[in-house]
């Protein structure tokens, strides 16, 4: 019988969507989890009760100098996840220098501690789709030309070439995941998948009268949060490290996003959406679709969830938690 200690993994963000989610996901796999929350109130997530019992959580405020580092240090870990990061697009152009803080300073302090005190570590790092910018050629690919088109955008991209910079330079195992959107019930309620499941919810109990959104006609490419968490842990498994688009590789519209939530409850969207003129915004110069082949063929990795499994699963979420409140 093998006695040998289990692998130790390290998640920071572990509180959110995707850092949740993948706790779960590697302690059904048998690691010992470790996690950076911010604060201790942050501990008490409902995101965590499935794995809290199996979680080390190490409080920190990330954007002090040395914090991360002095985390890595007395942790020691086989594997990092790195999540932790603003997430919310428009508000880095009201924080930009607390945005590279955050994303790309944040990054390159956590590189420097892989390097000084856990070298053999397999380290995966979230990037976004935002890296591309709007003009991007569509589909989206690890070698699209980029030119992002916010704060947000240009430190992820700065976080994203660290990374590769770094992984040529110092031979360490580092993968930069571009990931385009992923939702899931956990997805904060400003972001538009959740407005628009948690609005069909409400509408359909009579706790909401409207939904008021932008261009109908903007194109994402959604995926389920559980799946791009699959893939942040093929590859940290995989042999080399590398950059891997984690998409569906459809586009789908606004409108088929309200159509499907609608749907769920049985309700026409059309009674009950407004336009609001000044929510739209410029027309994008391409669609924001990202082509997964090399995920899908070098990871073996593909999504298990359908769009339209996806949202019925957030509506019901919605429904059960608008009945209990």
């Amino acid at each position: 019988m093998s006695t040998a200690e289990p692998r130790r993994a390290l998640i920071t963000g572990i509180s959110g969507q995707d850092g949740s989610y993948l706790a779960e996901l590697l302690h059904a796999e048998g690691l010992e989890l470790h996690g950076v929350v911010r604060e201790h109130a942050d501990g008490d997530s409902p995101n965590l009760d499935a794995v809290r019992a199996a979680l080390t959580l190490h409080d920190g405020d990330l954007l002090e100098p040395g914090t991360l580092r002095a985390i890595v240090a007395a942790t020691a870990p086989d594997e990092i996840y790195h999540l932790a990061a603003p997430t919310f697009v428009p508000d880095s152009w009201d924080a930009a220098a607390e945005t590279m803080q955050g994303i790309a300073t944040l990054t390159a302090e956590l590189i420097d501690a892989v390097r000084d005190h856990a070298p053999a570590a397999r380290v995966v790092v979230a990037t976004s789709r935002e890296i591309f910018g709007a003009d991007a050629p569509s589909p989206q690919r690890e070698d699209t030309p980029c030119s992002p088109g916010s704060p947000y955008g240009v430190a992820k991209l700065a976080a994203h070439q660290l990374v590769g910079l770094m992984r040529a330079h110092s031979g360490l195992h580092l993968s930069s995941a571009i990931l385009f959107n992923h939702e899931s019930p956990r997805r904060h309620p400003q972001f538009l998948s959740r407005k628009v499941t948690a609005a069909a919810a409400a509408i359909s109990i009579g706790r909401q009268d409207e939904l008021t959104l932008g261009d109908l006609a903007a194109v994402r490419d959604w995926s389920a949060a559980r799946d791009v968490v699959a893939g942040l842990r093929l590859m940290a498994a995989a042999p080399a490290p590398g950059d891997y688009v984690l998409s569906s590789g459809v586009g789908r519209t606004v409108r088929e996003l309200v159509d499907t939530a609608f749907a769920c409850v049985g309700l026409d969207p059309a009674l009950y959406l407004r336009v609001d003129p000044a929510l739209v915004r410029p027309p994008e110069g391409s669609l924001a679709i990202g082509d997964s082949t090399r995920a899908r063929e070098r990871l073996r990795w593909s999504p298990q969830t359908g769009f339209e499994a996806l949202i019925a699963e957030m509506v019901a979420a919605d429904l059960a938690a608008l009945r209990q409140a």
